[in-house]
């Protein structure tokens, strides 16, 4: 009888030498079996499935090598836990699985295939390196063909919790990541829960990601990442039916063609609730996306950051509300694409109650279409500049409470406040209470150097004087708006127009029609330069 016919096709763990006790290092044992199943499905071309019962098996020192045709089943989020642990080998990052290009020569024609990950948690809680090293993943495999990723826990790894790329007809599903990325200062590359890079199987990488939850992750909640410049962005991939929240940013699009992000949740991150930029390695922005269907609210600063692609992009009924600054920020990062993006379109949406522009427009944009947005009750920072100390002032671990003042209710939303010494976002305020965000995410407090004393004193700067439904700062061409309201109806109104073209804004062809841009607080137009052969037609003012 051959060595492949005689190993099973689904083992139990405990049967093969590890001990789930918290204390043993069950490495040297699971990557004995996981080699043993790899060989045997390597001869006989039968995947095999190890089950692992209820228990805390501790990996220490070493990451297992993974073999294809081998999956991983446990009992349960916590039931089956992963302890990843590196005491005696602190530059050596520890994920529970990998397989990389670099390390094992992995490729389109080298892959890990036919392989599931399911119902079990990682820490990574003891891992520390030397340095941040991008690879202290939870795991960390790539080209990976016809896999499953269902129902992990993966939380506090020194880098990208689940840190995966080239997926191939692959699904990834009811993955919860927490405070990923604890040694990513926040501009390093990696540091996210679920990070994802792209392009290596060609044009096309035919991957969902669906039904997860990413909370308090250093960088990104969820990303997609072309891994090369010359690589042709994929189309194929899309993101449903998740959650992401208190991350830097909280879904990414840095390179993909083409993405469907639907029926998702991006609230309270740092950054941007949705981001597309030349943030990533390669510096290239995703294009032809699709966005409908989400809540995009509260985050810190932008609610939708978009620049450094070609273009084109379309966010349709989705909504974008109480974000620390703009609602719709069009800018582009140095070190990617700068031309204007070609066919962005926002259609639908609900734009409201944002810190400054409801949609503002930094970058150039060429036949841009606004159709059927309901803008209305931006520019929510009027607060003039403010500062107290002393009785009745104290801060607290994501708060300053002054019970002497009597602030505008959300009026210094998205300002930066000075105590002694340190400084924290403003994500709201009472007339009494400005709440702060976390100094990095999934801190517990505002304040990194500790909370300030009782009666320390505090600054607050004014807010600027226009805040308009919609700014043009940039050159905007042929642009299609089209139905629009933009209005202000809350007591006392803070948007100052409906629509505002600076002094470096332009506004060059195409037409303008059918919009409704009274009620707002200073006028329904202000053009410090005026529109060039733009067809106006049936607007309200």
């Amino acid at each position: 009888m051959s060595m492949s016919l005689s190993v099973p096709l689904t083992v139990d763990a405990r049967e093969h030498g590890l001990t789930g006790d918290g204390v043993t290092n069950d490495q040297p044992a699971f990557q004995q079996l996981v080699d043993t199943l790899g060989a045997a499905c390597a001869a006989d071309g039968r995947p095999r499935t190890i089950r692992v019962p209820a228990g805390r098996y501790v990996m220490r020192d070493r990451p297992t090598l993974w073999r294809s045709g081998v999956s991983l089943i446990g009992a349960g989020r916590g039931a089956t836990c992963f302890v990843l642990a590196n005491p005696g080998a602190p530059r050596t990052p520890v994920p529970l699985a990998w397989f990389t290009t670099a390390q094992h020569g992995a490729g389109p024609d080298r892959y890990i295939a036919d392989v599931t990950f399911a119902h079990f948690e990682i820490d990574g809680s003891a891992v520390s390196t030397e340095g941040y090293d991008v690879l202290a993943k939870g795991l960390g495999l790539q080209y990976v063909l016809r896999g499953r990723f269902s129902d992990l826990y993966i939380h506090d790894t020194a880098a990208t919790g689940f840190g995966c790329d080239f997926l191939q007809d692959t699904v990834v599903e009811g993955v919860l990541a927490q405070r990923c990325g604890r040694q990513d200062p926040g501009e390093e590359m990696g540091g996210a829960g679920i990070g994802i890079g792209i392009g290596g199987w060609g044009p096309v990488e035919r991957l969902t990601v669906s039904d997860c939850t990413a909370v308090g992750n250093g960088t990104n909640g969820i990303f997609l990442e072309l891994q090369q410049e010359h690589w042709e962005p994929p189309r194929g991939i899309r993101i449903t039916s998740c959650h992401c929240e208190d991350n830097r940013f909280g879904i990414s699009d840095w390179g993909a063609d083409g993405l469907i992000v639907t029926a998702s949740t991006m609230i309270a991150n740092h950054e941007a609730g949705f981001d597309v930029s030349s943030q990533g390695t390669t510096s290239v922005g995703g294009r032809g996306g699709i966005v409908t269907g989400c809540v995009i609210d509260g985050n810190v600063r932008d609610g939708i950051g978009f620049g450094n692609s070609p273009g084109p992009y379309a966010f349709r009924g989705n909504r974008i509300s109480s974000n620390g600054r703009y609602g719709f920020w069009d800018h582009n990062l140095e070190g990617g694409d700068q031309g204007p993006a070609s066919d962005v379109v926002l259609e639908s949406n609900d734009i409201r109650d944002n810190a400054l522009d409801g949609v503002r427009v930094d970058a150039g944009l060429r036949a841009p279409a606004l159709l059927g947005n309901r803008i209305r009750d931006n520019g929510r920072r009027v607060a003039p500049e403010a500062s107290g100390g002393g009785d009745g002032v104290r801060c607290e671990l994501l708060a300053l409470v002054d019970e002497g003042a009597q602030w505008p209710p959300d009026g210094h939303r998205g300002k930066r406040v000075t105590v002694d010494g340190q400084s924290a976002l403003v994500t709201y305020n009472t007339a009494t209470r400005l709440g702060l965000a976390p100094w990095r995410p999934g801190a517990p407090t505002a304040w990194r150097d500790g909370t300030p004393a009782p009666g320390a004193g505090y600054r607050l700067p004014g807010g600027p004087g226009a805040r308009a439904g919609i700014t043009v700062d940039a050159p905007v061409t042929d642009v299609q708006m089209d139905g629009n309201r933009v209005w202000d109806d809350r007591l006392p109104p803070s948007q100052t127009y409906g629509l505002w073209i600076t002094a470096d804004g332009r506004m060059t062809g195409g037409r303008v029609r059918d919009n409704d841009f009274t009620g707002n607080t200073d006028g329904a137009t202000r053009f410090d330069t005026a529109p060039v052969e733009v067809r106006w037609r049936d607007n309200d003012e």
